[in-house]
């Protein structure tokens, strides 16, 4: 089978087809294979017909027609049937649906393919997610960009691409400038203070900043002395960029998220190359002044007049902004860290922003065919109330708080249902809590806001983590009152219908994984998962595995069940989510 992959071999087997019955060249894509919907009596359905009915002035049951006659699949499927204005529809062979589930035993990767050094199908990615505010408590804000982002990453690393993260920390310019300065106001030098006293500092600071024209115009000067290199400024920044990354990994253990300070590549870090970037867009012809700033205008932006609009890489006042440094982020992942593909992770309302650095990038020659940049966009998350998610005062929500909460909650739910040890209910209260957070916000599609909803997230039915990691560690129960496993080569039986719906859903594995990836859309593979705990519901009600009629059976049963725990915890690992073996 081609990669593992049904509806990519189903494909390949329709592309050969219609050369050899019309002489039209298609790839396995091309052919439109898709799942049939329930009730339409097939597996897949192939509507390639009707797409090139009007190509080839021909009617679409014609088409379709002359691709079955054509169709060299007999040991795959049973006679192909031709349905509608011209659908095809395809239902697998038992026999060779058991073969293919047998052979699933036996692999590691449970059929999905992996991308070759060599082929041009391994690339190396460059993920900006993260990017907290140094100085700052990380808030609920920021846990999208955070969650999105590691599932992004994991399933990039297991594609078998080479992925490069980078946490772009807000750790430079003017918020700096006011803080430090009022800490010199506080005669503070250094000391033991924590990121809730930063916080509080930031604040009154920004208070001062613009309501005190003196202390404004000292902040930016304290700014060009940390710009500068003063060693005063630069020992009181180090300090602040140095609880806040204790504060950012606290959190990214407790999230469970793959970001270290191995990773950390603040503004400070682009800061040297930002007088380069702009000499480089200057001498390509790229820049023009305007009102005393250096901008450069990518064509096809205006504003609501109709006038172009600019992307300021130098203000009048020789400083550099957001546009500067994430310029200078595109010139160096690619042409200092060789990375193919640039990702960002960022909240939807940046769109334009990444659009006209993206033209701008292109333009001076840092992206291209052979460099590509993708702005991973996502909605925030709403209250009950429909609103952006706050306090009851109000304020933003403490990321590490709701996180603790998550938790708590958890562990109430598991407390009731657990014969566990103290022990145990911690790690699975973390399990839990935390994946009950991280599968609500994944499993909605991420450029559209979604509710955040305690009750809903740690239900025990429907798509929830709660209800995958239940339904996975039912596998462990049953293997253990069989006293066995099935190993690789048993023989996989499917003489029920739920057993053979459960074998063609695990099939679709690679698919569903393959379309999660290509789209960095998390959410269709959590679709692809509830689906698959749903099927072993119903194998799990209606075929008895321990009390099967005979030991093929039994064996045949062990092996579907061990499958299903395999494909739920690989794919709740790639979203991040821990599957514990009892909960």
């Amino acid at each position: 089978m081609l990669g593992g992959d049904v509806g990519l071999e189903l494909g390949l087997r329709v592309a050969n087809a219609l050369e050899a019955a019309l002489d039209v060249e298609i790839t396995p894509d091309e052919a439109l294979i898709r799942p049939s919907a329930p009730g339409r009596g097939a597996d897949y359905q192939c509507n390639v017909a009707m797409s090139l009915a009007k190509r080839l002035g021909r009617p679409p049951r014609d088409v379709a027609a002359a691709i079955v006659a054509n169709l060299d699949a007999a040991e795959m499927v049973e006679p192909p049937e031709v349905a509608g204005p011209g659908f095809i529809n395809l239902t697998l062979r038992r026999e060779w649906l058991e073969d293919q589930t047998t052979r699933l035993l036996g692999d590691d990767r449970l059929g999905v393919p992996t991308a070759q050094d060599g082929t041009g199908g391994r690339k190396r990615y460059a993920i900006d997610y993260g990017s907290p505010n140094v100085a700052k408590e990380m808030h609920v804000g920021h846990l999208r960009s955070s969650i999105i982002g590691d599932a992004v990453v994991r399933m990039l690393e297991f594609a078998g691409h080479e992925v490069i993260r980078h946490n772009h920390l807000g750790d430079w310019g003017t918020p700096f400038g006011m803080l430090i300065e009022h800490l010199v106001d506080l005669g503070w030098t250094s000391g033991d203070h924590t990121i809730s006293d930063l916080n509080g500092f930031y604040q009154e600071a920004r208070k001062k900043f613009d309501a005190d024209p003196e202390f404004a115009d000292r902040s930016r000067r304290r700014v060009v002395a940390l710009q500068g290199g003063d060693e005063t400024t630069l020992a009181l920044w180090r300090e602040l960029v140095e609880e806040s990354e204790r504060h950012f990994a606290t959190v990214y253990e407790l999230l469970g998220v793959k970001l270290t300070a191995e990773d950390y590549y603040g503004e400070s870090f682009y800061n040297p190359f930002l007088a380069d970037v702009v000499d480089e867009l200057e001498a390509k012809g790229l820049t023009a002044v305007s009102d005393g700033a250096v901008c450069v205008f990518p064509p096809g932006f205006t504003n609501r007049e109709g006038e172009p609009l600019p992307l300021i890489v130098r203000k009048r006042d020789g400083g550099y902004g957001y546009a500067s440094t994430d310029l200078a982020t595109a010139r160096y992942w690619t042409r200092e860290r060789g990375a193919t593909d640039l990702l960002y992770v960022v909240g939807s309302p940046q769109a334009q922003h990444f659009q006209m650095v993206f033209a701008v990038a292109r333009e001076a020659g840092w992206l291209g065919d052979e460099h590509q940049a993708v702005h991973i966009g996502f909605g925030s998350i709403l209250g009950e109330d429909g609103k952006v998610l706050r306090t009851r005062a109000g304020g933003s929500v403490k990321l590490v708080d709701l996180l603790r909460e998550a938790v708590d909650r958890a562990a109430a739910v598991v407390a009731e249902r657990s014969k566990m040890d103290a022990a145990q209910q911690e790690a699975v209260s973390r399990a839990v809590g935390i994946g009950a957070v991280k599968y609500a916000d994944l499993s909605s599609d991420r450029e559209k806001d979604y509710v955040f909803a305690w009750d809903r997230m740690l239900a025990m039915e429907g798509n929830t983590s709660v209800y995958l990691q239940y339904a996975n560690a039912r596998v462990p129960s049953v293997l253990a009152r069989a006293g066995k496993q099935a190993e690789p080569g048993t023989p996989v039986l499917l003489g029920v219908t739920a057993e053979r719906a459960l074998a063609l859903k695990l099939l679709q594995l690679p698919a569903a994984l393959s379309t999660a990836t290509a789209e960095y859309a998390p959410h269709k593979l959590c679709t692809y998962l509830y689906e698959t705990a749903v099927a072993f519901s119903t194998f799990y009600e209606n075929c008895p595995v321990v009390h099967a009629p005979d030991d093929r059976t039994r064996m045949s049963r062990l092996a579907l069940a061990q499958l299903t725990s395999r494909v739920l915890t690989l794919g709740l690992s790639l979203l991040g989510i821990e599957a514990p073996d009892q909960l």
